[in-house]
């Protein structure tokens, strides 16, 4: 099979996972980077041995051997860089969360699914857009939903869901990006967007939802203005509580000011049994869960991940086995011309849940949660 030329926009998240995982994998080839100062751009590209270096978007679609490009800069750049993609008819690997509004993300996922797309109108392929839900792909969780399928717990009675870290603990943390609401900063797009997308899958889409947004962290010093404190107005606190069908609860708390946070924990208990998966890793988000089981009342017992769950190969940063499996899913798709799971309809789904939770934050009241379907059919 021919190799697929990709492009990677973002040199954070990008260079440590995305250019790693593109070239491990047997079907990509990394033959364009982008970073907004040229100089840089052409220093990653020597230094990672990638032939193109740009600092613009329009440059990277123009370059031929460019069939798909990978997007994992800051959250309020992705629309416009998105866009650019899709309208060139460059296939598209975006990172989370999807833009800064559900209404951005419904035009990207209309735009990715235009029969008036460039390549598509003049005899090419489709342009395939995939999201980087990577916890769909971690063996743990692909088992955890496995015995979810099998109806292990029996009737769900509560789920709780804890993701508490330090990331941001340390007051003196520059002011940035993340410390700005406008911008898509906080801890609701950094994690929440992850939570969302991993409820739908396992548990299925919400009903409602009751949601609220803390900035504990009030102010941080600015490293562009002599260390003075700026106000975050970006929250880095969340507790949601939402109601699945037949009005299972699910109650979920995240942070990224938790000082010897537990880490990142989903419990389901049941009418016949319960499930717990976790890792306390602080290093790695990916590194480190585990899954244990009980049923009829039994002591909770670990569940052996089965061989065949099993990444073919870790890496020291965990996050670049499930990314290679998202590239995977990603050149099927390709391969076959049609969207698959997770795709930009997911991507829509999980802004959308975190629109709402702006909403019940800012009205203090549940939100009703509407079908997917119907918010994409909406003008």
């Amino acid at each position: 099979m021919s190799k697929i030329g990709v492009a990677v926009v973002g040199t954070g998240f990008g260079q440590k996972v995305h250019i790693p995982g593109f070239q491990a994998h047997h079907r990509t080839e990394v033959v364009a980077v982008y970073h907004r100062n040229l100089d840089k751009a052409k220093d990653l590209a020597s230094t990672h041995n990638i032939p193109y270096a740009c600092d613009s978007i329009a440059d990277i679609v123009a370059i031929p051997e460019v069939a798909g490009v990978s997007i994992s800069t800051p959250p309020f750049l992705h629309f416009e860089m998105a866009k650019t993609v899709l309208e060139a008819g460059k296939h598209l690997l975006l990172e989370k969360p999807t833009a800064l509004t559900a209404n951005e993300a419904r035009e990207l996922y209309r735009l990715a699914n235009n029969e008036s797309q460039t390549d598509f109108k003049n005899g090419g392929s489709r342009a395939i857009a995939t999201m980087d839900f990577e916890f769909r792909f971690i063996p743990a969780w692909q088992m955890l939903a496995e015995l979810l399928a099998a109806e292990y717990v029996g009737e769900k009675r509560l789920i709780k869901i804890d993701w508490l870290v330090s990331s941001r603990a340390d007051a003196s943390r520059p002011w940035n990006w993340y410390a700005q609401k406008e911008r898509g900063g906080g801890v609701l797009g950094a994690t929440g967007s992850h939570v969302f997308d991993y409820i739908s899958w396992l548990f299925g889409p919400p009903q409602r939802l009751s949601g609220h947004l803390i900035t504990g962290i009030s102010r941080r010093p600015d490293p562009n203005d002599s260390g003075n404190l700026k106000l975050v107005d970006a929250d880095d606190s969340c507790t949601l509580m939402l109601e699945l069908a037949g009005g299972t609860p699910c109650q979920v708390c995240l942070s990224s000011v938790t000082y010897q946070g537990r880490g990142h924990w989903v419990e389901i208990y049941g009418s016949k049994g319960t499930l717990v998966l976790g890792s306390d890793n602080q290093q790695d988000y990916v590194h480190g869960f585990r899954l244990w089981g009980s049923q009829g009342g039994e002591p909770l017992a670990e569940i052996k991940i089965p061989q065949r769950l099993e990444f073919p190969q870790v890496y020291p940063d965990g996050r670049i086995a499930p990314f290679i499996r998202v590239v995977d899913r990603w050149v099927e798709a390709i391969d076959a011309g049609k969207s698959l799971i997770p795709s930009l309809r997911e991507g829509v789904y999980s802004q959308l849940l975190m629109d709402l939770t702006q909403e019940s934050n800012a009205t203090g009241t549940w939100v009703d949660l509407p079908k997917i379907d119907k918010f994409l059919d909406t003008k």
